[in-house]
């Protein structure tokens, strides 16, 4: 099966916070399927929530953007990324809400045609997992 994939570029600026302003971008371009392309810039600050850990970290920067990946849909966003600080040292996790912008976020998303990523209640792991549904383009 193809499926048509269309790309989208965004900057968010300073004092926003990552997480709410590609969420916005989200609503906003009515996304159902996308995922993140690629992403630079740079934060004040990053709350991340680590592997297997149910409480958020927050850290002080400022940090580059390393990487920032992750599916993105109007029914949920997962994302992770990774960040450096200024020796050069990398930490990474879950996005989490408290990701300060610094002086840019650059972000580049495909958004995937006739596609819908929704998140499903998962008995065996316990979290919204994601389930792809393929629509009719004629619908």
């Amino acid at each position: 099966m193809d499926v048509t994939v269309n790309l989208k570029a965004f900057r968010l600026g300073p004092g926003t916070d990552l997480r709410e302003g590609y969420e916005r971008h989200v609503g906003e371009l009515g996304i159902e399927a996308g995922a993140i392309v690629t992403c630079v810039g740079s934060l004040t600050a990053a709350t991340l929530r680590m592997a297997d850990e149910s409480v958020t970290q927050s850290l002080l920067g400022p940090f580059e953007i390393v990487s920032l990946v992750g599916t993105l849909s109007t029914y949920g966003c997962h994302c992770h990324m990774s960040v450096s600080d200024g020796a050069g040292r990398v930490v990474g996790g879950h996005v989490a809400y408290g990701c300060t912008i610094y002086t840019t976020a650059e972000i580049v998303v495909a958004i995937l045609q006739d596609t819908v990523f929704e998140r499903i209640e998962d008995a065996e792991t316990g979290f919204r997992e994601l389930a792809v549904r393929m629509t009719d383009a004629n619908d």
